[in-house]
């Protein structure tokens, strides 16, 4: 009697892997909020100016595309540095954009608050980049 395939071991998760699920899951729950409870995300997360919840809503249609790739590049090591490329290019412009307007958040803590934690995900998603391009350099792939 032969054995039937071998099952596929599953392989652990490294460490950016981990990080990108944890942000993967930080921009779908925060997409999620902003599709079904915009009122709530607007005056929690993001009181600035007058409240639109069409735009909130197309806005968490970025949130949870950005999301769904940083929780398939966790897994598909190819498609981190693009996807982490692309989500530090936001974090950067989404930073800048409250840096412009940090004195018009309802509290006022809100604005600088927002624009350090912001500023720490790009940075740490950042990170992330560089590591993963190293890692892509050492295999000799590009």
């Amino acid at each position: 009697m032969t054995a039937g395939p071998e099952p596929r071991r599953r392989r652990r998760m490294d460490a950016v892997g981990v990080a990108l699920l944890a942000f993967g899951a930080l921009n779908i729950l925060t997409g999620l909020a902003m599709l079904f409870a915009p009122g709530a995300f607007f005056e929690s997360v993001g009181p600035y100016g007058t409240r639109n919840d069409h735009y909130i809503g197309d806005l968490s249609t970025w949130s949870l595309a950005l999301g769904a790739a940083l929780v398939v590049a966790a897994r598909r090591k190819s498609w981190r540095v693009p996807v982490l490329a692309v989500a530090v290019l936001q974090g950067g412009l989404h930073a800048l954009n409250h840096l412009v307007d940090v004195g018009e958040a309802r509290p006022f803590w809100l604005g600088p608050f927002n624009l350090v934690a912001l500023t720490v995900v790009a940075a740490l998603l950042g990170l992330l980049l560089v590591v993963s391009v190293r890692r892509l350099r050492g295999t000799g792939r590009r």
